[in-house]
């Protein structure tokens, strides 16, 4: 399966790229990354420390697009869908990473499945999206009588906030409770507030060195206090199932599906 990799310069891409390197039945395509990168046109293994592929850093995504199988896109939000309408153009799948996209990109993406599969998640860790699962059931099984409080934290490059990942925790639990977390998130406190409402949802986001990915979602009534976190200690996770999900996507019919579809549970 020939594999392409969108934003292949940065961290996670060149991540990917040593994932697709050591999987079997996955070959490296492409890499593209932002018009002006100072690293375009060195080789794309190389760039990941791996021996010489042949394959170099280009700025042209449509190319990587038309020799790839399938594209795996971790960019920025501002380019991501884009990326999806020319991945429908050339009927090449794609898995989308990028979080922070806007209604209009998300609209753009959901277009663009009507003529390919795609692949969109906040988080690829397979650990994460059990968690997904059990915050969805906890918030329906607990009720409102227990107030839900999402707190995340990030490295201090992050550019995003909250995380994809910790939003799609808050849409989980809205779900669980029959509503949408647009009507009951709670994204931020500063001053005088006043008393929590009951049902919101609360985020919190911190910032700060290399971390990860850390993400917590507790449950607080007025005698006890259940809390479920998931830790990140290598982006590698999010890679392996990135590729996972490429694998899988390049023989499925046109539509958007979740990781939990790759993985083949529902919560």
């Amino acid at each position: 399966m020939n594999i392409g990799i969108l934003g292949s310069a940065g961290r996670m891409g060149q991540m990917l790229v040593r994932e697709v390197a050591r999987t079997d039945g996955a070959a490296l395509s492409g890499g593209a990354d932002r018009a002006g990168h100072p690293l375009i046109g060195q080789d794309i293994a190389t760039l990941a420390g791996l021996n010489t592929s042949g394959v170099v850093l280009g700025a042209d995504a449509y190319a990587v697009i038309a020799a790839s199988d399938v594209v795996i896109d971790f960019t920025h939000a501002s380019v991501a869908p884009g990326h999806a309408t020319l991945c429908a153009a050339h009927k090449t799948p794609i898995v989308i990473g990028t979080t922070g996209i806007d209604a209009a990109g998300t609209a753009a993406i959901e277009k663009a499945a009507k003529d390919i599969p795609i692949v969109w998640a906040s988080n690829y860790a397979v650990g994460v999206n059990v968690l997904f699962a059990m915050t969805r059931r906890l918030a329906g099984v607990l009720g409102e009588d227990f107030d839900i409080e999402i707190v995340e934290m990030h490295h201090r490059h992050k550019v995003d906030a909250p995380s994809g990942t910790a939003l799609t925790l808050g849409e989980m639990a809205a779900a669980g409770r029959g509503r949408k977390l647009a009507d009951i998130a709670q994204r931020g406190r500063d001053g005088l507030t006043g008393e929590r409402r009951k049902g919101d949802i609360g985020f919190a986001a911190l910032r700060g060195g290399e971390v990860v990915g850390d993400h917590t979602v507790m449950f607080a009534s007025d005698h006890e206090r259940l809390e479920l976190t998931h830790k990140a200690s290598s982006r590698e996770v999010f890679a392996r199932g990135a590729v996972r999900a490429a694998l899988w996507v390049a023989t499925q019919k046109p539509g958007r599906y979740s990781m939990a579809d790759v993985l083949g549970f529902t919560d």
